[in-house]
């Protein structure tokens, strides 16, 4: 059992990387002046979009996983998590409404989301950082 559950973590921890990499193209394109193109406003969504829904992906398996961190857990008990649920399903279902409430209601009805978001990426990759640097997963 406990390879495969270190299995699973490295697997998750995939998942944290490829999420991570879209927060980095995402915050490349906050640059004074980028986001008043149109480019810069298109791929803006396109990064947070997959940013957002890589990261529901991670706090979902680590549910599932029954992982434990004190700081990530709190952050999860968060109402924002199932924003960020509804998100990812807009992003990766399609939606007829350009504007469906998935996209606008994690913005609009969310606590302090933005925040929330940025401190729950980092800290799962706080989490992955010192799994890293012990011995045993």
């Amino acid at each position: 059992k406990g390879t495969a559950m270190s299995e699973a973590i490295l697997s998750l921890h995939r998942y944290f990387i490829w999420l991570n990499r879209m927060r980095t193209h995402f915050d490349a394109l906050l640059k004074p002046g980028v986001l008043t193109t149109p480019q810069g406003e298109i791929a803006s969504r396109l990064y947070m979009s997959y940013w957002y829904g890589g990261l529901y992906v991670v706090a979902e398996e680590w549910k599932e996983l029954h992982l434990s961190d004190t700081k990530i857990d709190d952050l999860l008990n968060s109402p924002n998590l199932s924003l960020l649920r509804r998100y990812r399903n807009g992003s990766f279902h399609f939606q007829k409404i350009y504007n469906d409430q998935r996209f606008t209601e994690l913005i609009e009805g969310g606590t302090n989301v933005v925040a929330w978001v940025r401190e729950l990426n980092q800290e799962f990759g706080r989490y992955f950082l010192e799994l890293r640097r012990s011995p045993h997963p």
